[in-house]
């Protein structure tokens, strides 16, 4: 079975701070962003490297904030193969006018950005009424929305995912659950409970290919569970890259390595078909 491969998940920094200068969302910016930055062209570079075909390539708020211009500037570049993937500041009032000029210049989704590397998860965002008519606006557009949170903010996304059943939203890193007890995976049952919302989709990052080898966790045991919960139609992968150490062609190798547990079938919808799905304009 031959199928194009997709990243929903790199980042892209730019090496000229004069036209992109920094901004970071919390006032601090991370530390990969600095010591490993990728330009758009090392991303297409490392791609090419991969036999990665195309990408969705989401804005580092940890960076720029709210300003998604190199993001969007850098994916105009080669349309034939990426998308971008944006951060407006949802709470404020004009927060709608914000998306849809973004979405003029090229957003193809946008990302919600809790906490992470330089700040704690603050999940009360999230269902924040004055949040509402920005995902009435992606109701409306059709755009997914990514949500990085940890296991703290599930309820609000389950009530997201009830109040807005047309958007599509993707939980990075599958909300970062606890899979450390092994199976049948009980620390991680507010993950699976998400299972029920047929607008949830989950993102498989590096980060979850390291814990599932660490204490009773495997990913024999883990991804066929999570397959079973929601489906392979509802899972995409996401490079990290550079955000995690290593080249793409690594972080790939790992990740195909993790899910070769699961059948021919299952991986093509995982590593390309799903991201089709949610960015169609990547077709």
């Amino acid at each position: 079975m031959t199928y194009q491969i997709i990243d929903t998940h790199p980042h892209i920094i730019s090496d000229d701070e004069t036209r992109y200068p920094p901004a970071p969302l919390f006032g601090k910016r991370s530390d990969w962003s600095q010591e490993r930055p990728s330009t758009v062209e090392a991303l297409i570079a490392a791609m090419d490297d991969a036999g990665v075909a195309k990408a969705a390539v989401v804005h580092s708020s940890t960076t720029y904030g709210f300003d998604n211009s190199y993001v969007v500037d850098g994916c105009a570049k080669y349309p034939d193969r990426l998308v971008a993937v944006g951060s407006v500041d949802v709470l404020q009032p004009d927060a709608p006018q914000r998306i849809r000029e973004w979405k003029a210049r090229g957003l193809a989704g946008l990302r919600l950005f809790t906490g992470g590397s330089t700040k704690e998860f603050d999940p009360s965002e999230l269902d924040d009424p004055r949040s509402f008519p920005a995902w009435d606006l992606c109701t409306e557009l059709g755009l997914p929305m990514c949500i990085q949170t940890g296991p703290a903010g599930l309820r609000q996304v389950s009530e997201l995912a009830r109040r807005f059943p047309s958007v599509n939203i993707i939980l990075d890193h599958l909300g970062r659950p606890d899979v450390l007890d092994g199976p049948p995976y009980a620390n991680a049952q507010s993950l699976f409970d998400m299972a029920q919302f047929e607008n949830v989709y989950l993102k498989l990052a590096p980060r979850i290919f390291g814990d599932v080898k660490k204490g009773n966790a495997s990913a024999e045991t883990f991804f066929p569970r999570v397959v079973e919960a929601f489906g392979a139609k509802r899972i995409v992968w996401g490079s990290n890259f550079p955000t995690s150490p290593g080249t793409l062609s690594e972080l790939l190798a790992t990740a195909q390595a993790g899910l070769a547990c699961l059948d021919e079938e299952d991986r093509a919808w995982i590593f390309g078909r799903t991201a089709l799905t949610l960015y169609p304009t990547l077709a």
